[in-house]
Formats: C-alpha cells, sequence, structure tokens
C-alpha cells in the first residue's frame, strides 16, 4: 500500500521533535504537508525534493486512472484548474460540463459523472459545486454510487479507506484552491481497506437494492 503524508502526519512527527522526514518509495506528499513542512523548517532526506506550494510530490501512480470531472456554474473555474492538475498526473480527464460561469443546475452535471462512473466508463468522479452538497446528493441517487462531500484530507482518506467512495464532491466556494488539491490528492492515493469495511458496504447495498 503507498504511504500518504498528509498535514496531520506533519504536525504529529513536529510534536515528537522530529525535524526530518525519511521518504520511502511509494510516497505521496500532500500540498498542504508540503507547505507545513517548509514552515516549520522541516528536511526531506532522500534524493527527492518537495516541489512548490499547489503540488504534491508523488513517486507512484494515482489509483484512478480516468476520472470524470463536472460542476455548475459556481464550480467552473475551480474545475478547469483541477482538470490540469489532474492531467498533469497523466490522468485521462472526461470534462462533462458546464462549459462556462453561466448559471446553470447542478443536478444535470452531478448526474452526467454519476451515469459515467455507474457504467464503467470512468474509474471515479470528481464534482464541484459551491458547497459540494447538492452535487452529492444528486450523484447518490444512481445506483452504485458512493458521492462524499470531503472538507480536509482526513475526511478524503477516510472516505477511500472506510467507504470505498468513487465519487467526491468539493464546495468550490467553501474550500480554498490547496485544500482542494490537497483533498484531491489524498483522495486519489488511498486504498479502500475491505474487511469489515465492506461487510457495512454491502448493508448499503442491499438498502438501495431493497429502495427501488
Amino acid at each position: 500500500m503507498k504511504k500518504l503524508i498528509t498535514e496531520t502526519d506533519i504536525l504529529n512527527l513536529l510534536k515528537q521533535g522530529v525535524r526530518q522526514l525519511v521518504l520511502e518509495k511509494g510516497t505521496v506528499i500532500t500540498p498542504s504537508a508540503i507547505d507545513r513542512m517548509k514552515h516549520s523548517g522541516m528536511q526531506i532526506v532522500d534524493a527527492l525534493q518537495p516541489q512548490q506550494s499547489g503540488t504534491a510530490t508523488t513517486v507512484s501512480a494515482p489509483k484512478f486512472r480516468t476520472i470524470a470531472v463536472g460542476s455548475d456554474h459556481t464550480g467552473f473555474s475551480v474545475k478547469l484548474e483541477i482538470i490540469k492538475y489532474l492531467q498533469e498526473k497523466q490522468i485521462v480527464v472526461t470534462d462533462v460540463g458546464c462549459k462556462d460561469t453561466t448559471a446553470c443546475d447542478y443536478p444535470d452535471f452531478a448526474f452526467a459523472v454519476a451515469k459515467k462512473v455507474k457504467a464503467k466508463e470512468v474509474d471515479a468522479g470528481i464534482l464541484f459545486d459551491a458547497t459540494g452538497i447538492p452535487s452529492a446528493i444528486t450523484a447518490n441517487k444512481v445506483k452504485g454510487i458512493r458521492a462524499v462531500t470531503c472538507y480536509n484530507e482526513f475526511s478524503a482518506r477516510s472516505s477511500r479507506e472506510h467507504n470505498n467512495a468513487n465519487v467526491v464532491v468539493l464546495g468550490a466556494r467553501s474550500l480554498g484552491i490547496e485544500t482542494i488539491k490537497s483533498i484531491i490528492d489524498v483522495w486519489l492515493y488511498t486504498d479502500f481497506l475491505g474487511g469489515r469495511h465492506q461487510k457495512r458496504l454491502d448493508k448499503i447495498t442491499e438498502i438501495e437494492r431493497n429502495s427501488q
């Protein structure tokens, strides 16, 4: 399993008096973790060096190789920036819209992303609206979709480890762009743990089946 280092991990190391971080093969460092390391003067002991704030230092490929991305008008500008960010990671992106900042309806684009994920045309989906809430509600109406609204790295990690989320929804007006990038990095590089968590997902699937 790939090792993921977040800002919380760096803060915990600093509390323990650690001032050097040794990178292992397969390590991913989120942008906010890099910023915290720079601010605290923590050094990386490895051939790898932190990149500029806003990009993650990665030495392995993300879990999802194809992603459908969509937004309403409130998330349009953020969507464009994140599409470029994903493409820099060699991820193939399908943009389902919207196409500009003209007022539009978020259900149209949330449904479009969810349909592509359900049909396995892409590995996962990313959505943007003002808060991240309404598009998640919409996407979760599609059978087999586990859409989550994430607001920090911890929620992103948990949504993958425990819930095997296949769509992440982010608030373009409630989160800064660097936080959004950090959340996406954690989400992209975190594996589902299975085990007892799969049993719980099976119960959700059963509820979904019986509610049709």
